[in-house]
């Protein structure tokens, strides 16, 4: 059963330049692995993020850095929780998490899907 749906859109121009002002913003928002990656790769898994906190209603007991998001062998994304995060996850009864993420135009955007059992 679909208990939660987020969307999230995130100018890449905008992002970058919020990175290259406030360059701490990338270790409070990304996990290390995430960190190294190209403006627009971050800019998807921002809004990868922020899409999982609307789908899931709001963002008590869940952190940023503790949201990874990592491709499967086929290249689709997944998310990889992990802390306090994974535990709110569990706590809330969601069993599957889908999530979709693209770039193009400027742009990046992501969809997550959040399930429980019914």
């Amino acid at each position: 059963m679909i208990v939660g749906v987020g969307v999230d859109l995130v100018e890449i121009t905008r992002f970058e330049r919020s990175l290259t002002r406030t360059p701490r913003l990338v270790t409070r928002l990304f996990a290390p692995a995430e960190r190294p990656l190209a403006a627009r790769s971050l800019a998807a898994r921002f809004a990868a993020k922020e899409a999982l906190i609307k789908a899931l209603g709001g963002s008590d007991n869940v952190h940023w850095t503790e949201i990874e998001i990592v491709p499967e062998p086929s290249g689709r994304p997944r998310f990889a929780l992990s802390g306090t995060t994974a535990a709110e996850i569990e706590r809330r009864g969601i069993t599957a998490l889908h999530v979709s993420m693209s770039h193009d135009g400027g742009l990046a955007t992501a969809y997550v899907i959040a399930e429980a059992e019914s």
